[in-house]
């Protein structure tokens, strides 16, 4: 009996499905929208990433955003059937083509969307770090889906459904693995610097900042591809400010207020320059730190598996496009770090507090990604003002404290400040990074047709 009607639901799967693009906006059930599932085991999927990112070799801050967002689109793609009036991604970010996703009849099949999502989460994981990914990693992923789908499976309809459920999971971690090979950025977790490569020369140039990095980090991460062309627009900030070693120049009196701040040594200042490093290896990177932001204000505001899958994927396409964004910007000035500017011209026994990245310092990735997940956040979880009450536990789990702030604003800019107080960065860096990115944010959320009233 059961294998006649794993026949017949395969057969209406089959003769009744419909191409992705022909089914928005979508229509569920009431009774199977995904806002009646639990997102507890898809906010767990996205702490292990941070895991991940952390353990695996190659995957610096491009290739973290990078790794994030995919799985973020998998996630989304795996339940927003369920959610009333939800559009797939699919024609509606660059190049993302719905004749390629899987078909499936939401209306005839009760589809556990918990099952597809954690089967959809799991495959992407294992796509996407691939040949990098630890043996013991790879087995808490395994293990991870398999308890998941026990404790899931009991809910579904049936075993028949709770299979199907997990074949259009894994179809779509296909479909959108198979889009991602395409934007540029592939394994580049295997050759994270791009070597050999020959940095551009120039006294206003970026130069290494240590034995270690001779070579900058991902130069050609800016001609990857954005899942929003319009965020290119904000490829193209004002200029910097004009290089001088003139002492009443702006730019080195730029480069001295860097200088100050870190000679004055405010605990707080260094403190807060520390919390919001997120080093590559030493925590999941600023991306992971973002997301881990968000997992936690999902779960304080108890959000469902619809909330949860949306804020994901807004803050994954955003995250991306910022580190595109700033790479290009960075590679098409090739701006000379604050430490090799003032151990050259001010004070050669300058230390930095934090270390400084292998890569240009115009304009700043945290205050750009930051500033992305300001705008998300601010979408999500306010009623636009931005106001939020919370304490940013995240980093506990790498041996930091916790952070307190009454916005969402208040959250970027610390962390934009942060590099200035590290002594990495100038200035300008920083606040053109945070333009940036609350102009990225603004536009995943305004250009994307996203479902509404969420919860």
């Amino acid at each position: 009996m059961k294998k006649i009607i794993y026949f017949l639901l395969t057969i209406l799967m089959v003769s009744g499905c419909t191409d992705v693009g022909e089914i928005v906006p979508n229509t569920p059930t009431q009774a199977n929208i995904t806002s009646n599932y639990s997102a507890d085991f898809l906010h767990d999927w996205f702490k292990l990433e941070c895991r991940l990112v952390k353990d695996t070799p190659g995957f610096f801050p491009p290739q973290a955003a990078r790794v994030f967002a995919y799985t973020g689109i998998a996630a989304y793609e795996s339940v927003y059937r369920g959610i009333p009036e939800a559009r797939s991604l699919a024609g509606q970010i660059n190049a993302f083509n719905p004749s390629t996703m899987p078909r499936a009849d939401a209306v005839s099949i009760q589809y556990h969307w918990g099952i597809v999502a954690n089967a959809a989460v799991a495959d992407i994981m294992r796509l996407m770090f691939d040949k990098n990914l630890s043996k013991d990693n790879l087995t808490i992923i395994n293990q991870k889906e398999e308890e998941n789908f026990k404790a899931l499976r009991p809910d579904a309809a049936s075993k028949a459904v709770a299979d199907l459920s997990v074949e259009l999971g894994k179809a779509i971690a296909e479909a959108v693995f198979e889009y991602s090979k395409t934007d540029g950025g592939h394994e580049s977790y295997l050759n994270p610097f791009s070597k050999p490569f020959t940095p551009v020369k120039g006294i206003d140039k970026w130069i290494p900042t240590d034995a270690k990095n001779q070579t900058p980090l991902s130069p050609g991460w800016k001609s990857c591809r954005p899942l929003l062309t319009a965020n290119m627009e904000f490829a193209l900030p004002p200029k910097p400010i004009d290089f001088s070693v003139n002492p009443n120049s702006n730019f080195y009196k730029a480069a001295l207020q860097v200088y100050d701040v870190v000679k004055r040594a405010k605990p707080e200042e260094q403190e807060i320059a520390r919390f919001w490093a997120d080093d590559p290896f030493s925590t999941c990177t600023p991306t992971g730190h973002t997301f881990n932001i968000m997992s936690q204000l999902l779960e304080e505001t108890e959000a469902t598996l619809e909330k949860s899958a949306v804020g994901y994927a807004m803050l994954a396409i955003a995250e991306n496009d910022a580190f595109i964004t700033c790479w290009k910007v960075k590679y098409d000035y090739n701006l000379i770090r604050p430490v090799s500017y003032i151990q050259k011209y001010i004070d050669v026994n300058f230390k930095t507090v934090i270390g400084t990245p292998p890569f240009p310092a115009y304009t700043s990735g945290h205050a750009t990604e930051a500033a992305v997940g300001e705008r998300v956040f601010t979408k999500l979880f306010t009623n636009g003002d931005g106001k939020y009450s919370f304490t940013d536990r995240s980093q506990l789990q790498h041996g930091f404290g916790t952070r307190k702030f009454d916005s969402f604003m208040q959250v970027s800019e610390e962390c934009g400040d942060s590099r200035l107080y590290g002594g990495i960065h100038y200035d300008m860096d920083n606040q053109l990074g945070l333009q940036m990115g609350r102009g990225i944010g603004n536009n995943v959320i305004k250009l994307i047709n996203w479902p509404k009233n969420v919860k």
